[in-house]
């Protein structure tokens, strides 16, 4: 009796890549073991690493591979550690099984129930799944946007370009000694009268450079009285 032909995909994200349970050779693994298990020819296994399952088909070579290697014929089904694997976005998750039943396959989940199955009880269990992981991800989001702000109000770094008169050393905001000399500069020209515009002016003219461009406007200058002043 012929086996039917399988395709392994295993995902991780970034933040995950170090989390207990969820590496790539432990995904591997059990895929292996449930397509043994179940008799099923697993042809490769293929991988992304440091992808978030919110991520579309663009930034998942890995999973596309898969849907192509499945869309032409040359594997019956996609097995997965956890639904979650595949997507944790329910749109992107529903649109990659509606492409697998599309081209005649199914998802298999090693850790969970016939969820690509038409029973609307496992329609209602797999979209339950997806809004579960999606619920998780918006969590985990909030809270790295929380602890962010947080950090940022203590005047740490929070991610981005920084501010004018700092630098970024170590992940840590540091004082930049030429911008920190340019920011004294504006203080000493607003304390004499001087209008953003012509505060600017007086920069360019010195020779001091911008945090970007080559040429100082009054709005950066608002901004760095703004910001700098106690």
């Amino acid at each position: 009796m012929t086996q039917r032909k399988v395709i392994g995909y295993v995902r991780v994200s970034t933040q995950e890549q170090t989390a207990e349970g969820f590496g790539l050779e432990v995904q591997r693994q059990a895929i292996a073991r449930y397509c043994g298990e179940h008799k099923l020819h697993l042809v490769t296994m293929l991988a992304d690493e440091g992808q978030s399952g919110s991520n579309g088909l663009e930034a998942r070579q890995g999973l596309a591979q898969a849907l192509g290697l499945i869309e032409t014929g040359q594997a019956a089904a996609l097995v997965v550690y956890r639904l979650d694997r595949l997507a944790r976005d329910l749109l992107v998750q529903e649109t990659v099984m509606a492409r697998m039943r599309e081209a005649g396959a199914e998802v298999l989940s090693v850790a969970e129930p016939d969820v690509d199955s038409d029973d609307p009880t496992r329609v209602l269990v797999r979209h339950v799944l997806g809004a579960i992981s999606q619920y998780e991800r918006a969590l985990i989001r909030g809270r790295m946007m929380a602890g962010k702000a947080a950090k940022v109000a203590k005047g740490g770094y929070g991610g981005g370009r920084p501010r004018f008169g700092c630098a970024v050393k170590d992940r840590a905001l540091v004082p930049e000694p030429s911008e920190q000399e340019t920011v004294r500069r504006v203080h000493e020209l607003r304390d004499e009268g001087l209008s953003l515009r012509r505060i600017a002016s007086r920069l360019a003219a010195e020779s001091r450079q911008p945090k970007t461009g080559t040429t100082w406007h009054p709005t950066q200058v608002a901004r760095i009285l703004e910001r700098t002043s106690s």
